[in-house]
This record gives structure tokens, sequence and C-alpha cells, in this order.
């Protein structure tokens, strides 16, 4: 029942990372339909990551509801507003679009961390919550790659219609394989921010927030630096994105172990740290290939270490706020995903390169260090 009930979990953040991180891959292919360029149709990323934003607080009004009840309206609602995107036929309409599927977002990371992290015993929590969040990161190694060899073949659409298939399949593995999971204790809506008065979790979020951005100002613009820069071709990009996958399942995997055993922000530091040094790489190696390849799948891995220790940690630094503070985590993540997009965006605009992004991307790397190994000195008693 466990082992089902975390794959169920799972599927949504499957769908979810579909709808996010698909079109990094199909990117080129969106903009040339809706006859934008590319630095603009970066927009598609952001509305995405808005929609996470003002979505996540809906947690304050569900949770009075059961856990499992909130997970299958959240999956509903992850289908619907990927079917949208599905038909949109314009630049506005697809933006829209794009902005109501990240609507459910946070607010189904915030409660499936609950979940995950009530259907193991103690001490295995970094784990479940690891597991649940690989269906993101498997999403990448195999949801990805196929919609951008069926974005070559057929067409763009088929990504958002495959989100919408998986969002239809959690609300149903939900409903089937996870067992009911009580409410949390009711809270007035004072107390459901009162964990917000002590530092640590305005260290996890900063930490997220830069971290993330170190790695994103790059990401967003991946395949274009690719193809343009470095010569793969389009139909290269499904085997490569294969890559990138594999690195964020093996960095939030072995994240996930190793926060259990040495702490997480120590974990998060540690990939931040790497990352740091990993930019200018990326940045310098661009017009070469194999470098390229492996520069990738480690910076895709050290993304995935910096956020699923962190989703996992917030909740015990959020007592009586917990789906809040896991949906925080989510705003944070996004918003920085949306900044990134844009950031990368008028780096590219000003003329500097497809390739720039990675340097923007150095200086939040070096403070997302600073501020995640402060987390692990002054909370690491407490198990940061």
């Amino acid at each position: 029942m466990m082992n089902k009930s975390l794959i169920a979990l799972a599927l949504g953040t499957f769908a979810m990372g579909i709808a996010e991180f698909a079109i990094m891959g199909i990117l080129t292919d969106v903009a040339s339909a809706m006859d934008v360029s590319i630095s603009r149709a970066g927009d598609f990323i952001s509305a995405y990551a808005a929609g996470v934003a003002v979505g996540a607080p809906s947690l304050l009004l569900l949770s009075k509801y059961r856990i499992r009840s909130v997970l299958i309206f959240l999956g509903c609602v992850i289908a619907f507003g990927n079917l949208l995107c599905a038909v949109s036929q314009d630049y506005y309409t697809l933006l829209i679009s794009r902005f109501i599927s990240g609507l459910p977002h946070g607010a189904y990371f915030g409660t499936a961390a609950i979940a995950a992290s009530r259907l193991v015993p103690e001490g295995r929590g970094a784990q479940a919550v690891a597991v649940m969040i690989a269906g993101m990161s498997v999403s990448n190694v195999i949801g990805v790659p196929t919609t951008t060899l069926l974005t070559n073949l057929v067409s763009w659409r088929l990504t958002f219609v495959i989100a919408t298939i998986f969002g239809i399949m959690t609300a149903f593995s939900v409903r089937y394989f996870v067992p009911q999971i009580p409410a949390s204790a009711p809270h007035s809506m004072k107390s459901e921010f009162r964990f917000l008065r002590h530092l640590a979790p305005w260290l996890i979020y900063a930490g997220i927030f830069i971290g993330q951005l170190s790695a994103y100002c790059w990401m967003s613009y991946m395949e274009p630096m690719l193809t343009e820069v470095t010569g793969f071709t389009t139909g290269n990009m499904t085997w490569v994105m294969i890559i990138a996958g594999s690195g964020m399942v093996t960095g939030g995997l072995v994240a996930g172990k190793l926060a259990d055993k040495y702490k997480p922000a120590f974990v998060s530091g540690m990939a931040t740290i790497i990352l740091t040094f990993l930019m200018p790489l990326i940045y310098f190696c661009a017009p070469f290939k194999v470098p390229s390849i492996l520069f990738m799948f480690i910076a895709a891995a050290c993304l995935f270490a910096i956020g699923g220790p962190m989703q996992y940690l917030i909740v015990k630094f959020a007592p009586g706020g917990e789906m809040l503070g896991g949906a925080g985590i989510q705003i944070a993540f996004n918003v920085s995903n949306a900044m990134a997009a844009a950031l990368g965006g008028f780096a590219i605009h000003a003329g500097w390169g497809i390739a720039s992004p990675a340097l923007v991307g150095i200086p939040f790397a070096i403070i997302a260090s600073v501020i995640f190994m402060t987390l692990h000195h002054r909370y690491g008693s407490q198990g940061a």
C-alpha cells in the first residue's frame, strides 16, 4: 500500500513535470506556432510560474478538507489547465492557459509532501518526499523527451494532451491507492502563518528562490543554446532531454538519501556550491558537445538536489501550517523560475549571446550557498 500510495502521488508531479519542463524542449516550435520570438516565448514559462504563485495560497481554503480529497481535486485541475493549453490558438490564449495550468502546482506539492511524510516510518520522511518529487524528475527522463519527439513528428500540442491524461490518472490513482489521511486540526488564519515568525522558514524560502534562480537562468534557454551554439539538431533533443531528466532523477533521489543522513540544508548547500563552479564551465564549453552534455547532467542533478530536501525540511519548520509551508516552497521555486526566464531572456535580448544566461546564474549560486550553510549552522541541531 505504501509503495502504491507514493507512486500515486508521484503521478501528479509527473504530470506537472511535463507541463512545466517540456516547454523548454519545444520552445522553438511553440514560438514559431505563436509567431513570437524565443525571448517572448519565455513568457509561457513565466506565466506557469505566476499561476503557481497565485494558486499555492489556496491551501488556506483547502486545509479543512481531507488530504486525499484535496489531491483528487487538484489532479482534476491539472488536467483541465493543460487541456486549455492544448487547444490554445494564439499567444495570449496560451499565456492565460499556462497561468491556469500552474494554479494547482504549489497546492499539490504542499499537500502531497505532507501525505508522503505521513505514509512512512519516522526517519524516512526525506526519502518519501523524494519519491513523490521523483515523479517530476522521471517526467524529464520519459515524458519530456517523448513530448519533444512527438513535437517533431506531429505537434507541440500533444505535450499538453499527455499532461492532461496524467492529470486524470492522478485523480483516479489517488482515489484508489492513497489511504484516507485526516485533515490537519482546525487552526485560525493567524496560526497558519505563525511559523513565519521564525528565521528558519525564511532561510529555506530564500535558499530555494535564489538557488533555483542560479540554474534556471540557463535551463530556461537550454534548448536554443544546445541547438544554436553547441550544434545539436532538433532531432537530437529527444535523447538530450533524456540525459537531462536522468540527471534530475539522480540528483533528487541521491539528495533524499543524503538529507536523511547528513541534514537537508547541508546537502542543498553543497549542490549550490557545485553550481557556482559549473555555470562558467557551461558558458565557456557551450560550443563543445561532450562537455555540454556532461555539465547539463550535473546541473540538472544539482537543481533537484536543492529543492527536494527543502520540500521535506519546511514541513518540520512549519508546525500548524505544514500545507501552507510546503506550498510556499513551490511559490519560491516558480517565482524564481519566472524571474530566471526573464533574466535569461534579458541577457539574450541585450545581445550577450544564447549561452549568456549561464553567467547570469553565477552570483545567485554563491548567495544561495551562503544561505543554505547559514541555515545548517544555525539549525543543524533541529534537523536542518
